[in-house]
């Protein structure tokens, strides 16, 4: 699984870092660099699921653009940005991937990309580096052109079992995508399992964004969650039964507490002549009085944001990674605690790593002092305007502004952003 994501001149950024825990809080002010930072892991999902660059930055039929495109994606003056991943592997081995990337106005190039494996358990102690992928600047003059004249790009991609190097003549200009799946069509076995643990890491990416208004129809089955949650229903109808008949469940579990009334039952119906649709349902009352059975249409927000958030907890793969923006969206303050101990108990069940974003004091203090190490501010470089991140901890004034007050009552008086500025950091 990701367990570090880096940023060099990407957006708002010039270099930061995100640790990657089973559950990651970032919190910050508008415009710190939060919804930034998550971009970066949506061109990295795509980037790992097959799309070329320009598709992965600037969209196509199925995708939509990142936010102001290929202008807006380097940290200017800089022309290049990159991102890596830190890929947890084994005990004893770790996977680096990096990608580089430059624009030009609405050009963009991958100019440069490389796998690097981390290898631990040395008798000296030293984690040793071992490259498996990279690129090298094709030799100057005749041989840097192709037959049909086009120049030359060279991966070289050592063989993992006996160390020796092969070139591998790429195009420059039609190198427009990872070279990772493309390896992974030549590769060996052993080359192959390191190969299928990055792209299955990067794949598992699900940034995740419900919203209500698209969920309140019926929805047609389908083993893929939407990114937006509209297809909820059809996801559960689509479970073989028993497993179906334990996810529904565990959403009434978990869906008790969130309403004023009780939730005795959520499950989903298929609908039509075809059964193709789907609805999803909840029972709901008072204690003593006649249930009332709702549907979607007439949920309210909040409570489809959290069922959907529940939904994807609940079916997506095991070792995925997902985020949330403003994870409490919607949520009455009083049930923060809920979404918080939800998100921990569940991701620790299904293998699930969930980074959140919040701009919620209520959430903020119940997450609680457990939850520091586990907290990054994004925030912006007083000097220079780049957004920063900064773990929680890390900040030296934190014992004293905890002694005067909850997370909550800190970030609300902005007084964790004056204890970043005056540190310096």
């Amino acid at each position: 699984m990701i367990k570090e994501l880096r940023v060099e001149h990407w957006k708002s950024f010039d270099q930061a870092a995100l640790y990657i825990d089973p559950l990651t809080i970032v919190i910050g002010t508008n415009a710190s660099g939060k919804s930034n930072l998550l971009e970066a892991l949506v061109f990295l999902q795509r980037i790992g699921s097959g799309a070329t660059v320009d598709q992965a930055i600037n969209g196509n039929n199925l995708l939509p653009a990142l936010r102001g495109g290929s202008e807006s994606l380097c940290r200017r003056p800089a022309h290049e940005f990159s991102l890596e991943v830190v890929i947890g592997a084994t005990e004893q081995e770790d996977y680096i991937y990096r990608i580089q990337v430059r624009t030009d106005g609405a050009h963009v190039d991958l100019i440069d990309e490389t796998l690097t494996a981390l290898v631990y358990g040395a008798s000296d102690g030293e984690v040793r580096k071992k490259r498996l992928i990279w690129t090298e600047p094709a030799p100057v003059g005749a041989a840097s052109a192709s037959p049909e004249g086009f120049p030359v790009k060279h991966y070289v991609v050592a063989a993992i079992d006996s160390g020796m190097p092969w070139k591998l003549p790429i195009k420059k200009g039609l190198v427009t995508g990872s070279i990772l799946p493309f390896e992974l069509i030549f590769a060996d076995a052993q080359e192959a399992a390191v190969l299928n643990v990055v792209l299955d890491d990067l794949k598992q990416i699900f940034v995740f964004d419900p919203i209500p208004s698209r969920m309140r129809d019926y929805a047609k089955l389908s083993d893929r969650l939407q990114e937006d949650g509209s297809n909820i229903a059809g996801v559960l109808a689509a479970l073989d039964k028993e497993r179906r008949t334990a996810v529904e469940q565990s959403l009434t579990n978990h869906l008790k507490s969130l309403p004023e009334r009780d939730i005795t039952r959520v499950w989903t119906e298929l609908i039509g002549v075809f059964e193709n649709d789907a609805m999803l349902y909840c029972e709901e009352g008072w204690s003593g009085a006649v249930g009332q059975t709702i549907d979607t249409r007439t949920m309210s927000d909040g409570t489809l944001r959290y069922l959907a958030i529940v939904t994807a907890m609940l079916v997506r793969p095991a070792g995925s990674l997902l985020v949330i923006e403003d994870v409490d969206n919607g949520l009455h303050p009083s049930r923060a605690g809920l979404l918080i101990e939800m998100l921990r108990t569940l991701g620790k069940e299904r293998g699930i790593d969930v980074i959140v974003t919040t701009h919620n004091p209520a959430l903020l203090d119940a997450a609680g002092v457990r939850m520091l190490p586990f907290i990054t501010v994004a925030h912006r470089d007083g000097a220079t305007g780049a957004s920063r991140l900064t773990q929680l901890e890390d900040i030296a004034q934190l014992p004293k502004l905890m002694a005067g007050g909850s997370l909550g009552q800190l970030a609300t008086a902005g007084r964790i952003e004056a204890a970043l500025e005056a540190d310096g950091t």
